[in-house]
């Protein structure tokens, strides 16, 4: 099965490239493979912006279920900026149907740091994501790692790397007080 994913992806990328990209006669195949990922747990943001694109130009072709998927993809790639980026390619108008806009509710719960409504949400949805494998657990590493760096005070910078508070700048000094009874010592000889 993965040989015949990997043969996809390879005809794919053929696809992507020059003026093909851009026609519609290629969106069967594209949306096939959209399918193809939800299902394999792969990912590939280039063939997924080609299928919002040709949904820009084409928008009789708007397939809600795929557009679900594109987004849901997106969100499992979180924290680079791939859901923001399919987000900005959808219509304003397909944005409030129902299955993307709970979608958008979804990556924005995510993207805000507010995890437990999200799973709250999730598990009200559930589904959403049916066909998405994977889909929980690479979220799950996603919210593991911001808490981990609001916890410990890690940052992210501009080129998406974490840097690991340095505990030696932030040394604390401890008091240890030791209480001794000298009384029960009565034994003990000093001189």
């Amino acid at each position: 099965m993965a040989s015949s994913f990997e043969q996809m992806r390879a005809n794919v990328g053929k696809l992507l490239r020059g003026i093909d990209r851009y026609n519609p006669e290629n969106l069967t195949t594209l949306e096939r493979y959209v399918e193809t990922q939800a299902r394999e747990n792969a990912y590939d943001l280039e063939a997924n912006l080609a299928v919002l694109k040709l949904y820009q130009f084409n928008p009789a072709y708007f397939q809600t279920h795929v557009t679900s998927q594109i987004l849901l993809k997106a969100l499992t790639n979180l924290p680079h900026t791939d859901f923001t980026l399919c987000k900005c390619m959808i219509d304003q108008t397909h944005q409030e149907e129902r299955p993307i806009r709970q979608i958008l509710y979804l990556g924005n719960l995510l993207e805000t740091c507010h995890f437990q409504s999200f799973w709250t949400s999730l598990e009200e949805n559930r589904e959403l994501i049916d066909g998405i494998t994977g889909f929980e657990d690479s979220v799950r590493k996603y919210t593991q790692l911001k808490v981990w760096m609001n916890k410990y005070g890690w940052t992210e910078n501009e080129d998406g790397q974490i840097f690991v508070y340095n505990q030696e700048e932030s040394i604390k000094p401890k008091n240890i007080v030791e209480k001794i009874d000298f009384e029960s010592d009565s034994n003990v000889c000093y001189t």
